[in-house]
């Protein structure tokens, strides 16, 4: 591990995986900063963080907020279009040992030619407008980096949650459907492979990579080990909800997005193919790396901790229609 304190700037730092970032730094010592717009959260700074409040939209005002201060380390979490990667170099330009740029796996070829994913595997998503942004981001700092030697590192996650995720089509309505003995939707026949990631996890190698020279220039995916079938995936939530069995019905992607145009077709089209990566590279540079969290413990704690706080338990009745209508369509006689 880095021996001495970084002095961290993260921008966000209220997400999923920036939270869980931010925990593990400051439990590690390092000096961290929160740049964002100071909008209240779930995931609140840990203790001991300094707050910066300003909208990254906004240059001067950051500029104003940062008063010139340099930093061994910015984390950016919330740069979603080259545009903002533009805005981001000009800002940090001469002030930063090391721009980590937080992308997304879902760049990786879609379908994938051949598995596991790698860092080499292409970067074409033509499902996902997301994807093909954060792409176009990657391209604008890998310029900067080879043309003046922006000193940026990208990272990679797939799909990662925390106990206020649930990774199912319908979210707490599909387990509200299992727990009412009613069927459930799963897209495709069931059989792909899926990579879910606990946040706790990801910060581990997340933090590991800050402050380190040899990660400049450099892109890494860090996922979990695990890849799970969907009905595996739907069955583990199923049973931390209580469920010995649930009824599970499989539509195609496809059909599901023909019914409903707002799910896909760009997530559908992700969800449909497996994805299974390689996660080698980011545990060559940081070797104490493991994903420790297993799906199944995952599954219990976002279950455990929704029926805790009944207030945030939505049941979308429109997707309990849509579910009824797709069953009804599965089950019609051909």
């Amino acid at each position: 591990m880095t021996s001495a304190p970084l002095r961290l700037l993260f921008i966000g730092g209220t997400g999923t995986i920036s939270a869980a970032a931010a925990e593990r730094a400051v439990a590690l010592g390092h000096r961290l900063t929160v740049l964002n717009r100071g909008v209240s959260s779930e995931r609140p700074a840990p203790p001991g963080t300094k707050l910066l409040q300003a909208d990254i939209r906004n240059p001067a005002e950051v500029a104003e907020v940062l008063n010139g201060r340099e930093f061994d380390v910015v984390a950016d979490f919330i740069s979603f279009t080259p545009e903002h990667v533009a805005a981001a170099v000009e800002l940090f330009r001469g002030r930063t040992g090391q721009y980590v740029f937080t992308s997304s796996a879902s760049a990786y070829q879609k379908p994938p030619a051949h598995l596991p994913i790698l860092e080499s595997t292409p970067l074409r998503n033509p499902f996902w407008k997301y994807s093909q942004d954060k792409i176009a981001c990657e391209d604008f700092l890998v310029r900067a980096y080879r043309d003046e030697g922006f000193p940026v590192t990208i990272v990679r996650p797939s799909h990662t949650y925390d106990r206020t995720r649930i990774a199912l089509l319908g979210g707490w309505t599909d387990i509200h459907r299992m727990r009412e003995g009613l069927p459930v939707i799963v897209h495709g026949d069931g059989t792909s492979l899926w990579t879910l990631t606990h946040a706790d996890d990801f910060a581990v190698a997340f933090v590991g990579l800050l402050g380190r020279p040899q990660a400049v220039g450099e892109s890494y995916t860090i996922t979990s080990d695990e890849a799970l079938p969907w009905d595996q995936v739907y069955r583990l939530f199923a049973t931390a909800a209580g469920v010995p069995e649930p009824e599970l019905v499989h539509i195609a992607s496809d059909t599901i997005a023909a019914h409903s145009p707002e799910l896909g077709p760009g997530l559908l089209g992700d969800r449909s193919h497996s994805v299974v990566f390689d996660n080698t590279k980011i545990k060559t540079l940081v070797p104490w790396y493991r994903a420790e969290i297993p799906f199944a413990a995952g599954a219990r704690e976002i279950v455990r901790w929704h029926d805790e706080h009944p207030g945030i338990k939505h049941v979308d009745h429109d997707f309990m229609k849509l579910s009824d209508q797709l069953v009804q369509w599965a089950r019609r006689p051909i």
